[in-house]
């Protein structure tokens, strides 16, 4: 019986990843558990199991006294002789208590005991192998639609993929493999709660890092990020090498790596630029493919005003204002976009009266352009 209890601790230890020492110690607070329904008191009960072998003792520390008046704390000095004849009134005699005395419902109660350890235990080792992998990449299994949300195996664990962390036009079938972004991980009575995304901007970031191996040795490094889930990502990168191209080692040879995630998004469109300290010559990077002539920064306010050629205007702004909605997340700044013929125009009427004129202004609180509704976007769409 022993043997089998050594071998169904090493499953255990094994499958769930509980140690066999928790798992002795939930033995050990059973078997008093079952003294204490038996007994109806069990704080002089004591329990020994040998680690290697299995084998259990289970002991009342009972003192010695000339009457007894409680027999599962005392026993009578006769008594204590009959064991040891060097025992004397105030002695402890420790008293083996056999355990297939115990009653069923004592049994019972010994059994849920452990039962109830091993799944704190696992819930607890559940959580924090989970719990480490928060703001991190996991890939995980579809395996069904519950209403809008979309239910995930992520292994040993479910996550419940909500709605409204979906790219919009997504569509999962069962047991399709995708990428997952764990943004939170609570711990529950029934275990760890997982939430996850497919539309945070870090999950890019995280399979660029999983990606490219320059990123990983510290070489390269994802200076800031901007995201429109389903879309289009900006994304600034930097070289510590003054020999490495950071936008080339991520990208990879003929595309390999971009190509890879772009795949992972489903169509995703990235642009991959040079980081810059000069915020000038960073937005200028920002808003590409547009061809810029000028840019002027204010670090302090955080605005830019940029002056574009006439036939980059709608290439600059984007479909729907997303280029320049991107570039500003990307940068920080509060970027003004003017046309060169209209910043012409803009600096004749200052020279003419004072205190300026209306701007082309970027409002990234309405994600639209005050005075560009009679603009059409290009068909290249920023590609």
């Amino acid at each position: 019986m022993n043997k089998e209890l050594i071998e169904a601790l090493n499953l255990l230890e094994k499958e769930k990843d509980i140690s066999k020492e928790v798992l002795f110690e939930a033995i050990e607070n059973s078997l008093i558990t079952a003294c204490k329904n038996h007994f109806g008191k069990a704080d002089n009960v004591r329990v020994t199991i040998d680690r290697k072998t299995g084998d259990f003792k289970v002991f009342a520390e009972k003192t010695v006294v000339e009457e007894v008046e409680d027999e599962v704390t005392e026993i009578s000095l006769a008594n204590a002789k009959l064991k040891d004849v060097k025992y004397e009134i105030g002695d402890i005699v420790n008293e083996e208590i056999k355990s297939k005395e115990f009653g069923r419902i004592a049994t019972q109660n010994a059994k849920n005991v452990i039962l109830q350890k091993i799944r704190e235990e696992e819930r607890k080792i559940l959580f924090s192998q989970y719990y480490e992998k928060e703001k991190d990449i996991v890939t995980g299994v579809v395996q069904r639609y519950v209403g809008k949300n979309v239910s995930i195996n992520l292994g040993k664990v479910d996550a419940m993929l909500m709605e409204t962390e979906q790219v919009k036009g997504e569509v999962f079938q069962p047991t399709e493999r995708i990428k997952l972004y764990i943004l939170e991980v609570k711990d529950t009575t029934k275990g760890p709660r997982i939430m996850v995304s497919r539309t945070h901007p870090e999950l890019v970031k995280r399979l660029f890092e999983a990606e490219v191996t320059e990123i990983q040795d510290g070489t390269v490094e994802i200076k800031s990020i901007a995201r429109e889930a389903g879309s289009r990502t900006k994304m600034a990168v930097w070289s510590k090498n003054a020999d490495v191209d950071p936008v080339g080692a991520c990208v990879g040879v003929n595309g390999a790596r971009v190509n890879s995630i772009v795949d992972e998004l489903r169509g995703e469109k990235i642009d991959i630029i040079n980081w810059n300290e000069n915020p000038a010559i960073l937005i200028e990077n920002a808003l590409s493919p547009a061809k810029v002539i000028s840019v002027i920064a204010d670090d302090e306010d955080k605005t830019a005003i940029v002056v574009v050629p006439d036939y980059q205007l709608s290439l600059a702004i984007g479909k729907e204002g997303q280029n320049a909605r991107l570039a500003a997340r990307l940068t920080g700044f509060k970027i003004d976009i003017k046309s060169e013929s209209k910043a012409r125009e803009m600096e004749e009427l200052r020279e003419l009266f004072e205190g300026g004129s209306d701007y082309y202004e970027y409002d990234d609180e309405y994600d639209e352009y005050d005075e560009y509704d009679d603009v059409e976007y290009a068909d290249e769409d920023n590609e």
